[in-house]
């Protein structure tokens, strides 16, 4: 069983957290997020830490207050410090260009696919000789971040004979041996 919900979460330094009802709004040096909360937990801010308690022991309940508990806890950290996600592109040909909020990624298709990011996401790409291209994806929303880094992933997800394909940078792939000629 979780209790995550139990932990406090401290607001870091130049983080401002309001509650307006059910609505939290955080506003830091990155950005400001809302969330809507359930009315099943209620939140109290004493000073710099925030504490959640939920109305009862039912299981829905007690998953609802490590959710909002998470939730809050990502959102002061995205609004003071950011998150960041690094994809890879591996195989011969395969091109990412950034241009603006523009990614065109050139995958072994017919046509390089063109994605236009939501505003609140930085892109960069780097390309070095003899390495494969890296996407990097910056912003103070950390779902927002892992949606649009799912959503690129999905175009050309990594193969298991070769490792060719869009994969998030450390990931270790599951690899197959390939057929062994016969004699």
């Amino acid at each position: 069983m979780s209790r995550i919900g139990k932990s406090p979460v401290t607001i870091p330094s130049g983080v401002d957290v309001k509650v307006d009802g059910n609505i939290v709004t955080v506003k830091g040096p990155k950005g400001e997020l809302t969330q809507e909360m359930n009315s099943c937990v209620s939140m109290s801010i004493d000073g710099a830490t925030i504490t959640f308690t939920r109305e009862s022991d039912t299981p829905d309940h007690r998953a609802k207050h490590g959710l909002y508990r998470s939730l809050v806890h990502n959102m002061c950290i995205g609004v003071s410090e950011g998150f960041k996600k690094q994809l890879e592109v591996v195989g011969v040909g395969y091109r990412a260009n950034a241009n603006g909020q523009k990614l065109e990624l050139s995958l072994g298709f017919s046509h390089p696919f063109v994605i236009e990011l939501p505003n609140e996401i930085k892109v960069s790409t780097e390309s070095a000789k003899g390495k494969a291209p890296v996407i990097t994806l910056e912003s103070h929303d950390k779902q927002l971040v892992g949606q649009v880094a799912a959503k690129i992933r999905s175009l050309r997800k990594p193969e298991p004979y070769k490792g060719k394909g869009v994969k998030y940078v450390g990931e270790e792939l599951r690899r197959k041996a390939g057929k062994t000629a016969a004699k």
